[in-house]
């Protein structure tokens, strides 16, 4: 079991951050990488080749092992959830008569770009809503989504938790009935990858997307794709030099080359050899790979349970356990209680979560101990009462 991982972190005191599905504080070990990166722009001179290419490829392996990968041939660097979806798109086509299956008021990034593949194909983007809130409403969403997954289904384009709520997809039930029917399935992977554990032995997927800054722990505007074979002979978003064939050799780059880098390489985003940004990133894959994703899963669980627990002594509602996320689930307010009065104490007793919809998102991760729920606690009662 973990112990609280408070003092790797510069989080300030009197502060209770339980908001990493917005963005990870920046632990001390990857502030010390990032300035040592940057100090190495001071004298260019001492660069060479290999400074573009060594960082890039331990970068790739770090990401394969948080995955469970024995290699990390399909995996591309990108710049954003959205980058890595546009790849999807644009080697996906479709017939008229298909549709592609998302979940309702799921992340933009992994909305927008299945929105005009299927106009560009008038083909049809079938949106799966939630029922009603109740007992059993996670079960029920997943239910309806593997229903909706039929011969028409092209596409399946979920996240492994729901941003807003941290509803549970069924993963490995959805893409057996994806690949029943012939579908891919892409999974928006940003709210889950690195603190809950993800088989893809069993799920399988097509390709996963996700943005590095939340639960990878990592700098902003660097991320990760995995890519299938569906896609390893796949049309690459840009025309970058360092995606090319023998692009190690700066002599020859005049010698333009149709010819890819192996594997996902071909897909990876122009200037990821970024000084600053890839130390800071490989720094924080390690210590997600330190902590593991198992361990910090189940550190979040204890401080989870006491939440929601403590919680819905005062009337707030959250997931049945087996269908949230314990690193990122929703509390919704009992029947009176105004939201905004509930946030307005929240950021009065500097307890940072998020409102998203109608929940109050919390997502505590291993720097969160008994005096974060305390404090989250007393401000949801002092919220109530305020009503």
């Amino acid at each position: 079991m973990l112990e609280c991982q408070r003092a790797a972190f510069d989080l300030g005191d009197g502060v209770h951050y339980l908001n990493c599905a917005y963005m990870a504080p920046m632990s001390r070990s990857v502030e010390r990488a990032g300035l040592e990166g940057l100090a190495r722009k001071r004298r260019p001179y001492q660069l060479q080749a290999r400074h573009f290419f060594e960082e890039s490829e331990h970068l790739r392996e770090r990401f394969a092992r948080v995955l469970g990968l024995a290699d990390a041939e399909r995996v591309a660097l990108v710049p954003s959830v959205s980058y890595g979806m546009a790849i999807v798109a644009r080697n996906t086509s479709l017939l008229p008569s298909q549709k592609v299956v998302v979940a309702h008021e799921q992340f933009p990034s992994n909305v927008y770009a299945w929105r005009r593949l299927c106009a560009r194909h008038s083909a049809r983007l079938e949106v799966v809503r939630a029922p009603i809130d109740g007992a059993g409403r996670a079960r029920e969403w997943n239910a309806r989504l593997v229903e909706c997954i039929d011969a028409s289904t092209a596409l399946v384009a979920l996240p492994h938790v729901h941003w807003a709520d941290g509803t549970r997809f069924d993963l490995a039930a959805i893409a057996a009935r994806a690949r029943a029917v012939g579908a891919a399935l892409v999974v928006d992977g940003t709210q889950s990858i690195g603190a809950l554990p993800f088989d893809m032995a069993e799920i399988r997927p097509d390709a996963l997307v996700c943005a590095g800054y939340k639960w990878l722990m990592g700098p902003y505007a660097l991320g990760y794709a995995y890519l299938g074979p569906r896609f390893e002979h796949g049309e690459p978003l840009e025309d970058n030099w360092i995606a090319r064939a023998s692009s190690e050799d700066f002599r020859g780059l005049v010698q333009y080359r149709d010819g890819y880098q192996p594997g996902a390489r071909r897909f990876d985003m122009g200037e990821r050899s970024n000084l600053q940004s890839m130390p800071m990133a490989l720094a924080a894959l390690e210590q997600v790979l330190a902590w593991g994703p198992e361990r910090i899963q189940r550190y979040c669980s204890e401080l989870a349970r006491e939440i929601v627990a403590r919680a819905a002594a005062l009337g707030f509602v959250a997931e049945d356990e087996a269908w949230r996320g314990a690193h990122l689930f929703g509390l919704r307010a009992p029947r009176g209680v105004e939201v905004g009065r509930v946030s307005a104490a929240l950021q009065t007793r500097e307890v940072h979560v998020s409102v998203r919809g109608d929940a109050i998102r919390v997502s505590p991760h291993v720097y969160n101990d008994s005096s974060d729920v305390d404090a989250l606690v007393e401000a949801l009662r002092e919220g109530c009462a305020r009503s």
